[in-house]
């Protein structure tokens, strides 16, 4: 479930909210990392600038100043359209993650129409490299789509599995990736690190979300779980651990980044930062005798 059923897209960003309905109170892990900004001008330019050049109707456009504006309004929608696509496999692909999990526990699940849905889109190859994964690595789930919440801090989310491998504790976050030029999957951004610690750093796990029920969250404390991040590809599975000597200071950034946020979600709310000011009166000026005129 890629839209937690708690949660709920704002001005401010995806918030949470503590039962199904009710106020929305705390940001998602995933918006307060996006406080750290990241400059997508240049990739942006280079979808627009490819989306052109292979056009089908350049050829014939060159001359046409109307055809040429068409076909540059959209080609300059191409970096959205590229972007909400890959979020739309992400989303199929995360829901035949979950589905496997729910099979495994022994839940209701609907794996089967999770694959069917992939296929249907040309990426059933997903789907089997998770079955491979989930195999190979002798994956025990205990969890998945599991929603957490930190009072201290204030914010939620929901991690996407926990299970055991090796008989470890995992923390584990998916992330649905393209692969290279020479046939692997794409890298996994450090920003997952972030994401894995701050549901580590959970205090409260969802219960009952019709009824608002939570409870403590059994996986935090001094025995740090392993917290993975997985890159799913079409070609591979990659599993890479978040490493424990950079956890304190991903989460110091974490925590400096839900500061950030709550200064943006307070000055939002004061009005304009900047006003007018008119400049000082005229005041007379002394005549020779030191008297004002």
């Amino acid at each position: 479930m890629t839209t937690p059923a708690l949660a709920q897209q704002t001005d401010l960003g995806r918030m949470y909210a503590r039962t199904v309905g009710g106020p929305l109170e705390v940001p998602s892990i995933t918006t307060v990392i996006g406080q750290a900004s990241t400059d997508l001008t240049g990739w942006a330019g280079h979808m627009a600038a490819s989306a052109a050049v292979r056009d089908p109707r350049l050829a014939s456009a060159v001359g046409s100043p109307g055809q040429l504006t068409a076909i540059a309004r959209d080609a300059s929608r191409a970096a959205a359209t590229h972007r909400d696509g890959a979020a739309a496999r992400g989303d199929r692909v995360h829901q035949y993650c979950e589905q496997l999990a729910l099979r495994q526990l022994g839940r209701e699940h609907r794996l089967d129409a999770a694959r069917a849905d992939l296929e249907t889109h040309g990426e059933g190859s997903f789907a089997q490299r998770v079955d491979e994964w989930w195999s190979l690595y002798g994956v025990e789930p205990i969890a998945a789509e599991i929603t957490v919440w930190n009072h201290t801090v204030g914010y939620a989310g929901t991690l996407d599995l926990v299970a055991r491998i090796g008989g470890r504790l995992c923390l584990i976050d998916y992330k649905t990736k393209g692969t290279t030029r020479d046939g692997r999957a794409k890298p996994l951004d450090n920003k997952v690190v972030m994401q894995l610690v701050a549901g580590y750093k959970a205090e409260e796990m969802i219960a009952d979300p019709v009824g608002g029920a939570w409870e403590p969250w059994p996986h935090g404390g001094d025995g740090v779980p392993l917290l993975l991040g997985v890159a799913v590809s079409e070609t591979e599975v990659v599993a890479q651990q978040a490493q424990p000597a950079t956890l304190p200071t991903y989460w110091r950034k974490f925590w400096a980044l839900r500061q950030a946020w709550e200064a943006d979600r307070v000055l939002a709310g004061v009005g304009p930062a900047l006003r007018p000011i008119a400049p000082p009166p005229v005041t007379a000026a002394p005549d020779s005798s030191g008297a004002a005129t």
